[in-house]
């Protein structure tokens, strides 16, 4: 009976023990911390965003602070690489990122604290896509983003601004959702002269099968900023 109780007790001293934080120790700290780059991008449930988040530590004059201390966090299987580290001479830390199992809206987040110890705040939208969500990213890359986005690539140069009436970004949910899913799918299969848009909106029913055009307007929908809410849907608060 000694014993099992000895052996209780030690076992008792060691889960009560605190755990040496892996972290290294600041040397410098801020007042502020602000999200640089890597935010809203979507990514299948379980894989990696394409590009790493970008945190800076910021001084009273919004100047970048070597040295200090910041760490990510993120609920449902989020992954960070590293998940904690010290600020470079620009102020800035990174990490590569790789999102849950679950398929949804994901807000990351990075951490540092000021020299009394309050902690600073910054958050990271992300998106992880189901099977569907992704399969319409897919064709999206395919077929339709070399007029939807603004932006060239080496590998695919934009025609957005050659266009007499620009594409909205697949993103743009401030416009698109306020097409109603009928419609949605009507446009995307019959073209923009069918609704009443413009003609040079091609239609996509002699491309893709209806199970494709259903999968590009899942993705459409899943990656609407402001976030797309399907009307007669009740939100509760948080």
């Amino acid at each position: 009976m000694r014993r099992a109780f000895m052996a209780l007790a030690l076992l008792a001293a060691v889960g009560c023990r605190k755990v040496p934080s892996s972290a290294p120790a600041a040397s410098a700290f801020g007042v502020a911390i602000v999200g640089v780059s890597g935010e809203k991008q979507a990514a299948g449930a379980g894989g990696s965003v394409d590009q790493p988040i970008v945190a800076q530590v910021n001084d009273a004059q919004g100047a970048g602070v070597p040295g200090a201390l910041v760490e990510f966090h993120g609920a449902g299987g989020v992954r960070f690489d590293p998940p904690s580290g010290l600020t470079g001479s620009d102020g800035q830390l990174s990490a590569t990122v790789r999102l849950g199992g679950a398929p949804g809206r994901y807000s990351l987040v990075a951490t540092t604290r000021d020299k009394a110890g309050k902690p600073l705040v910054v958050t990271f939208p992300e998106i992880a896509l189901d099977y569907q969500q992704t399969l319409g990213r897919e064709l999206n890359e395919k077929y339709c983003s070399r007029c939807h986005n603004s932006e060239s690539s080496a590998e695919k140069v934009s025609n957005h601004d050659n266009l007499s009436v620009p594409p909205h970004a697949f993103s743009d949910g401030a416009t698109l959702n306020q097409i109603d899913s009928a419609n949605l799918l009507a446009i995307i299969s019959h073209g923009g002269a069918a609704l009443g848009k413009s003609p040079e909106m091609p239609p996509y029913s002699p491309t893709l099968s209806a199970s494709d055009v259903d999968a590009l307007a899942a993705y459409i929908r899943a990656i609407a900023d402001p976030p797309y809410r399907p009307q007669g849907v009740f939100y509760a608060n948080p």
